[in-house]
């Protein structure tokens, strides 16, 4: 066998002229395919490719000069089946003594397994030249090459690091120019992190060491790092405060994105955040923060303002937000600023009484207001629900009865609302439901709830334009009333004339707070009183006429929202023009008038309106008298008696009487009210559901 080998050897073009080495009669056994069954378990690469190790830059070796361990073996005998690692020092001196002090060596040499030893990044007997891009260590094949051992979860937990590291790389901007692209000026593993001398991130010595960062991305982004050198960002650096960020802490280590995608956006201000905790908690609670963490790709992120590289404190002149520069930043969102848009205070804290009194102060009105109308409709409703659930206790088949007048249709029926009044009620469930349901996941951007449903919507831009199709929608019905309102009093202008022909003051306040106007006069106050007494038992239950209290401060609540909540967005919506007679700060106060206005016209709608129409035992599920515009003569009776006895002495009784097209109607709109109804259900219970949670978790 042994007199065989140099002429196998010189078969497999592997030798040449020269004298075959006594170890190159290894390959008699390691050319065998038959020696990876014998020896089962044993160590990898046993069955060598003559190919590959004529390619390799060890060709001219023989296999003892890196297997020092048989050098004095006998060819024609076999070795131990297992043989310790190949010994690379004798040539690469240099290298060795490097890779000895890296993590991988020091791991190594304290006997942790799975380190990456010469052979796990370059190969063993197929190792070829390192700009060859074959080669595992090629800049192309590289990250496969380091990935083996780091997307290992085991080895990760091992020896603490990430196994998600590869992977982010490979989808990042610098893996994707790299492996996708082929652009070879994008860096690889080595690039940063070294080659032999590879150290952990927390070691002084290492590229990526906090302190190091931007020298080693300097070496691709050329001046870049000049630019962070001069900031307030790299001075803190300079001075070795661990405070101040490098490259790694706004685009991460291996996840970095397209700086002017939408991704790096809407990430962006959490990564400030974690410096700058009390700012972004401020920036949250502006229009720009709500939609950014809803999704909103186009609104202003932290370095619109502030600037990339080059931040610097405001009082630098060079500084983006510096007095001279303010209004050009504002300008590249908002081409149409003036000065006076300037005033916008982006972190203002409402809560602040020191320096921002103006806003503490609104803040301190609108809660009081939303307190106050919670407070006492809260209260109000739990009585007359107490009340109720007494009666049914008490006499079950009494108030059975009673709900039954309330509620059936028996013998004849009258006008409640024109068909002008449905239909302006009509348009006020569909604004009023589009305003919530794009609003309110604003103001709750940090739920669940609130990122589903503008997902749903197709993100905070469709919302945005949803929003205002409701503000138009509330302008229209608006319109339509007030037109109506003027259009009676011209029809009526007679009779605010004495017999002389003189206008009559007294007379026209009699038309306006009478008992037909929904406007409140002194009777409001004796029924209200009436009723806090039928709470107790201390009286009968009141009888109403055409409009009751609370119907009243309903509709008069439509005035005050029209108008609070209106202008306060007109403000939001055109805030170049507004600011143009405005200071900016009134941008500040118009957005916590409209945020608690909204808040509270929701929860008073979908609570206390709701209970008052629907809830009432008599009532529920639904009322669907604005829908119908009729009440039956004994609803009238038992819930508007005085109304009844007044058109009925008036002579106006039988000119009341309703007959129409309803039954034919109610399949349609009935289910209308109930959709939104319901939807109103689900919206306020999110809505508390947030409130609570807010108020628990902080």
């Amino acid at each position: 066998m042994k007199s065989l080998a140099p002429a196998v050897l010189l078969l497999l073009g592997l030798t040449s002229s020269r004298p075959v080495r006594a170890a190159e009669g290894c390959l008699i056994c390691h050319q065998d395919a038959r020696l990876a069954q014998r020896a089962a378990g044993a160590s990898r690469g046993l069955v060598l490719d003559a190919v590959a190790l004529k390619r390799s830059v060890h060709a001219d070796l023989g296999c003892t000069d890196c297997h020092t361990q048989l050098a004095d073996a006998q060819a024609d005998k076999p070795h131990k089946a297992k043989l310790g690692p190949p010994s690379c020092e004798n040539c690469h001196e240099k290298a060795t003594e490097v890779w000895k002090t890296s993590v991988h060596g020091q791991a190594a040499a304290k006997g942790g397994k799975g380190m990456a030893l010469c052979g796990d990044c370059h190969g063993a007997h197929d190792i070829i030249k390192v700009k060859d891009p074959a080669s595992r260590v090629q800049k192309l094949q590289l990250p496969y090459t380091c990935a083996k051992c780091h997307r290992n979860p085991e080895l990760a937990k091992q020896h603490g690091f990430r196994p998600d590291a590869a992977n982010q790389y490979m989808e990042s901007i610098h893996g994707k120019g790299l492996l996708k692209q082929g652009l070879v000026v994008a860096p690889s593993c080595s690039d940063c992190h070294g080659t032999h001398e590879i150290q952990r991130s927390k070691d002084p010595r290492s590229p990526v060491h906090h302190s190091k960062v931007p020298h080693t991305c300097g070496k691709c982004h050329l001046g870049v790092d000049k630019v962070y050198d001069q900031s307030v960002h790299g001075k803190l650096l300079a001075k070795k405060d661990p405070r101040g960020p490098v490259c790694i802490d706004c685009h991460t280590a291996h996840q970095i994105v397209v700086p002017e995608g939408g991704v790096f956006k809407l990430e962006a201000d959490e990564r400030c955040g974690k410096c700058h905790k009390d700012r972004l908690e401020r920036y949250r609670e502006t229009y720009h923060g709500k939609a950014n963490a809803l999704g909103q790709r186009r609104v202003a992120a932290c370095y619109d303002c502030h600037g990339h590289h080059d931040v610097l404190p405001t009082s630098d002149p060079k500084s983006h937000l510096a007095g001279a520069n303010k209004l050009a930043t504002c300008q590249r969102c908002h081409p149409k600023a003036t000065a006076k848009f300037t005033g916008y205070i982006a972190h203002a804290d409402h809560t602040n009484k020191k320096d921002y009194p103006t806003l503490y102060w609104t803040y301190v009105l609108m809660t009081g207001l939303l307190l106050g109308v919670f407070g006492f409709f809260g209260l109000h409703t739990s009585l007359w629900f107490v009340r109720s659930l007494a009666l049914f206790i008490r006499d079950p088949k009494a108030f059975r009865e009673a709900k039954r007048k309330a509620k059936e249709a028996r013998g004849k029926v009258y006008v409640r609302f024109r068909p002008v009044d449905r239909f302006c009620h009509f348009l006020v469930i569909v604004s009023f439901l589009l305003l919530v349901v794009t609003g309110m996941p604003l103001k709750f951007y940090y739920t669940g709830w609130a990122r589903t449903m503008f997902s749903m919507m197709g993100g905070a831009e469709v919302a945005a334009a949803l929003h205002r199709l409701g503000a138009f929608l509330t302008i229209l019905y608006f319109a339509i009333h007030i037109g109506r309102m003027l259009g009676a009093l011209a029809r009526n202008r007679a009779l605010f004339r004495d017999e002389s022909g003189r206008f009559r003051l007294r007379k026209l306040l009699g038309f306006a707070f009478g008992p037909d106007s929904p406007m409140p006069n002194w009777q409001d106050v004796r029924d209200f009183w009436a009723h806090q007494k039928w709470f107790f038992g201390r009286g009968p239950r009141p009888q109403f006429d055409r409009w009751t209290y609370w119907e009243k401060f309903d509709y008069l609540a439509v005035f005050w929202g029209v108008a609070v909540i209106g202008l306060s967005g007109l403000v939001m919506w055109i805030p170049e023009i507004a600011t143009r007679w405005l200071p900016g700060w009134m941008i500040n106060i118009s957005l916590i008038v409209h945020s608690d206005e909204a808040l509270l016209a929701a929860g008073f709608i979908f609570t206390f309106h709701f209970f008052n129409v629907h809830f009432r035992v008599e009532k529920f599920p639904m009322d669907p008298v604005i829908f119908s515009g009729r009440i039956s003569e004994e609803e009238m009776l038992h819930e508007r008696k005085r109304l009844y006895d007044r058109l009925k002495a008036e002579g106006r009784l039988e000119g009341e009487e309703l007959k129409d097209e309803w039954g034919a109607w109610k399949r349609i709109f009935n289910p209308i009210g109930m959709i939104a109804f319901t939807i109103g259900v689900a919206l306020i219970i999110a809505i508390y559901w947030a409130m609570a949670n807010r108020l628990l978790h902080g």
